[in-house]
């Protein structure tokens, strides 16, 4: 077995409404709560973190799966949508979705669209952020799967 360490610094020197920073080994951003809660919307918030988070960790992880797979594409894209609910204020992270649109090879087959398919499906469950929220966090994925034109 072996562990991973992660570090993050962070610096809040106000109060609610106020701007804070993050840093990591790569990343240096801005924090605030964001404009649809009533914050100042400087820099990135903990809701676009999350769903960073997730999108990234699924894309990387479906993209090793087509990998060890040998399902060669054109493109791997996709667009996410985080959806938090605000009830008596009460903030819960509700839904994320995914929709990777993945464009084969113009030779692909009938089994490779079915692969595709399979792995878009699979890779969210596989990945450690999708698992880390899984309970508390309902994750949906609808792919988009074509083949480039000649």
């Amino acid at each position: 077995m072996s562990e991973h360490r992660f570090h993050l610094k962070a610096n809040w020197p106000g109060l609610r409404n106020d701007v804070g920073e993050i840093e990591t080994a790569n990343l240096l951003t801005k924090v605030s709560i964001p404009p649809e809660m009533d914050g100042p919307g400087i820099g990135t918030n903990p809701d676009e973190m999350l769903l960073g988070a997730a999108a990234t960790c699924y894309i990387i992880t479906l993209a090793a799966m087509m990998e060890r797979s040998q399902l060669d594409k054109v493109s791997l894209t996709m667009t996410s949508e985080g959806i938090v609910d605000v009830t008596n204020g009460t903030i819960t992270y509700k839904k994320i979705i995914h929709r990777p649109d993945i464009v084969l090879k113009s030779s692909v087959t009938d089994g490779d669209f079915k692969l595709a398919d399979k792995l878009a499906n699979k890779a969210e469950k596989a990945c450690m952020i999708s698992r880390a929220l899984q309970g508390n966090v309902t994750i949906d994925v609808f792919p988009t799967i074509s083949a480039a034109c000649e």
